[in-house]
């Protein structure tokens, strides 16, 4: 299975090879594989993180003057082509690349080892559980175990009584220990 960060690696070098990038990088939520950004930053683009949406993914591409964005669910936006995201646009300029390089979607697909990720939520049933101090110190303790090799995350569903916590790292059990840690702090406090 190709995500939409494999797909945006693939459309942001292409672009980059052919000089077509506006600026050098590209836009995506904070939901992006921290693989992703190295992979980007390995090959001299930046990554600009939004919220979870594709409206945010559009308004940074917009105001930082980006024409390539999207989020890994695989929601790519390309504004040389259309101003939302576009299944069929982005699916030829993947394919194209694929046509180009002689090589098996497979490879082509694969820029990088994503890090491992995990994404918990908790059902809330009211109050404000982030606003806790218990629960603002498990994620400050899971961001210092995690360091610089990895990140926290942890938001509020936009749609569901739910908060998302989401880590990632070089370390598969140590992400999981710390976003069990959150999740935890956040169902002692609910």
């Amino acid at each position: 299975m190709v995500d939409g960060d494999q797909l945006m690696a693939v459309v942001a070098a292409s672009f980059q090879e052919d000089g077509r990038l506006a600026r050098p990088g590209i836009v995506a939520t904070v939901m992006s594989n921290l693989g992703l950004e190295r992979y980007l930053h390995g090959i001299g683009l930046e990554l600009v993180r939004t919220k979870v949406g594709d409206r945010y993914v559009v308004e940074a591409m917009r105001a930082g003057g980006y024409n390539v964005g999207g989020e890994q669910s695989g929601h790519i936006v390309l504004s040389d082509y259309a101003t939302t995201g576009d299944g069929l646009v982005a699916a030829l300029q993947v394919l194209a690349v694929v046509k180009r390089s002689g090589k098996p979607v497979s490879e082509v697909c694969h820029r990088f080892d994503p890090v491992p990720q995990l994404l918990k939520n908790v059902r809330v049933k009211g109050g404000k559980p982030l606003e806790e101090e218990s629960v603002k110190a498990a994620i400050l303790a899971a961001e210092g175990r995690l360091g610089v090799g990895g990140r926290i995350l942890v938001r509020a569903s936009g749609t569901e009584p739910l908060i998302r916590v989401m880590g990632e790292g070089d370390n598969a059990d140590l992400v999981a220990a710390a976003v069990g840690d959150i999740v935890e702090a956040i169902g002692n406090a609910t």
